[in-house]
């Protein structure tokens, strides 16, 4: 049922697919994406000062790969491996704008609210996924899953311009006001295109 063997004939023998391969090649992608997006997770970090994340995005989801501690006491805490809904997640939010408009509809059956801030319609959505689109970042200036929480988040694309992560960073949102996002923002993206090159992508005007 799970498509990980299949009978090739009829009362034949059950048979492996390439569904095995296909999920190695998945986490050979992952640790890829890990070791080319490390250096400038850390010059991201040196520069804000804050704790940077190195997610993907899975389904509704988005799960965290990799991730530089901030070194101030109060911060951000999450743990490498730990799933978030994605329409909470200025990296997810970041993903979603380098994807087709229908794949929001994805999130319809689970959008609630985790906080005050939280989007709770498509609707809503939509508009910060259109805002990200225009800005070439995402933004959560209060926590949409977890209260206190400010982000900023630009999306990783590959050689064929596909989104396959995104580098943000995030801290405690009485400390990182819109302000200090705006102008993290420019370190946010410079992260991610930095990653997205060591990838082989190419910006439009440079093809």
């Amino acid at each position: 049922a799970e498509g990980y063997v299949a009978e090739i004939a009829a009362n034949s023998p059950y048979q492996l697919t390439t569904k095995l391969w296909e999920l190695g090649n998945d986490v050979m992608r992952r640790m890829d994406l890990i070791q080319i997006a490390r250096p400038a997770m850390a010059r991201l970090a040196e520069a804000t000062g804050e704790t940077v994340h190195l997610s993907v995005l899975r389904g509704t989801d988005v799960i965290y790969l990799d991730k530089i501690e901030s070194a101030h006491h109060i911060r951000a805490h999450t743990s490498v491996g730990m799933r978030a809904p994605a329409f909470t997640m200025a990296t997810g939010k970041a993903m979603l704008a380098h994807l087709p408009d229908s794949y929001l509809e994805l999130f319809r059956p689970h959008l609630r609210s985790y906080t005050s801030t939280t989007r709770t319609t498509i609707e809503e959505l939509r508009a910060d996924v259109e805002l990200a689109r225009r800005q070439g970042y995402a933004i959560v200036p209060h926590g949409e899953w977890r209260e206190g929480i400010a982000a900023c988040a630009a999306a990783i694309l590959n050689r064929s311009g596909e989104v396959v992560g995104a580098i943000g960073m995030s801290g405690p949102d009485s400390r990182i006001k819109r302000k200090q996002l705006k102008q993290f923002s420019e370190h946010v993206m410079e992260a991610a295109r930095t990653a997205s090159l060591a990838l082989g992508y190419a910006p439009r005007e440079e093809r």
